[in-house]
């Protein structure tokens, strides 16, 4: 009899080690604009036996801060959302883990641009500038096809942009400028603002206040914006339409491209998990949910694009591309020389 207790602790111990056990949590830091649907995540859940925890931390920028800040005591397990314009200095701070996806054997090279696979390539898209086609049939005007025909008199008062040391897109739509005249960039800039160029401090003021397409009606029938906003012109149409009432620009460099990151950050104790969750954004089926989640196109050549996207974007064959290294060494001299330009 004095056995017995001997034998339920036995028993008690092997009960422990064979119980199913909970699911871990993987938490992903991303940016405020990332979406993705809700029966992939959760298939993704069951499968690995895993809870998936999003923190949205602001815009590209701030989200890196955070990173940087918290390397120490990472604040998640995977930071998405870094895009060319940051990841220099996000490689330079050491914040990520080399990761091989055996994925990256179908990304087109040029979207690599990290050969230490320390951030992996998930999405692009362009930002250029979207016309009103409306206003241009109405006026028999040609839409411009170059960045210098922007300075004519007869485009004077018709471009919105945003501040670059505001806005992402007015940051990106800079460098295109910068990518295409080098170090005449703010000479080009003084010759927007004397064609009567208009600067608003967000991509939504000059989306939905000033451009004239969007259902603000203002004054401005060229806005800089995204290549995918056409499409999401006709996407949440109210009443329904069969075209977007807008285009892109797409002349050689007037669009620059941005690319989106993932990695896995040091300090992780879910590594094993991590890496299954950067294979899951990089498969078919992540790839193809984010069009009209995020309006971005997949990396992967094998993801197909929604018919909304083929029929009514632009996609630039020559998009400006500038080094991500290149980009941390002059950013903020590039901002400056801008604001020289605008408010001398």
């Amino acid at each position: 009899m004095k056995s017995l207790p001997i034998l339920f602790g036995v028993f008690a111990i092997l009960f422990t080690a064979c119980a199913p056990q909970g699911p871990q949590t993987l938490t992903v830091l991303t940016h405020d604009s990332f979406s993705v649907s809700e029966v992939l995540i959760k298939q993704f859940e069951s499968k690995n036996n895993v809870k998936i925890a999003f923190v949205k931390g602001g815009d590209a920028g701030s989200v890196l801060n955070k990173a940087i800040l918290s390397k120490d005591a990472p604040l998640a397990d995977i930071l998405y959302g870094v895009d060319n314009s940051f990841l220099s200095r996000a490689l330079d701070t050491g914040i990520y883990s080399p990761y091989n996806s055996s994925a990256l054997t179908s990304i087109p090279a040029g979207f690599k641009l990290d050969p230490e696979n320390r951030a992996l390539p998930v999405d692009y898209g362009d930002v250029c500038i979207n016309y009103d086609k409306s206003y241009f049939d109405s006026k028999n005007l040609p839409v411009p096809n170059n960045f210098s025909d922007l300075t004519k008199p007869e485009y004077k008062n018709l471009l919105v942009v945003e501040d670059p040391s505001t806005s992402s897109p007015g940051l990106a739509f800079l460098m295109a400028t910068v990518a295409h005249f080098g170090d005449g960039y703010q000479d080009y800039w003084s010759q927007l603002k004397a064609n009567g160029v208009i600067v608003v401090d967000s991509w939504e003021t000059a989306y939905y206040t000033n451009f004239s397409a969007s259902s603000g009606h203002g004054p401005q029938p060229m806005v800089v914006s995204y290549g995918s906003s056409p499409a999401a012109e006709v996407v949440y149409a109210d009443p329904p339409v069969s075209e977007s009432p807008t285009a892109s620009l797409v002349g050689d460099g007037m669009c620059f491209r941005q690319i989106e990151f993932v990695g896995i950050l040091n300090g992780t104790k879910n590594r094993a998990l991590a890496g299954k969750f950067i294979d899951f954004m990089l498969s078919k089926s992540f790839q193809e949910d984010m069009p009209l989640q995020m309006y971005v196109y997949p990396v992967i050549p094998e993801a197909s694009v929604p018919a909304v996207f083929t029929q009514n974007t632009q996609v630039p064959v020559n998009p400006a591309i500038i080094d991500p290294a290149t980009i941390a060494a002059n950013r903020d001299a590039w901002i400056q020389g801008w604001n020289s330009a605008m408010n001398p």
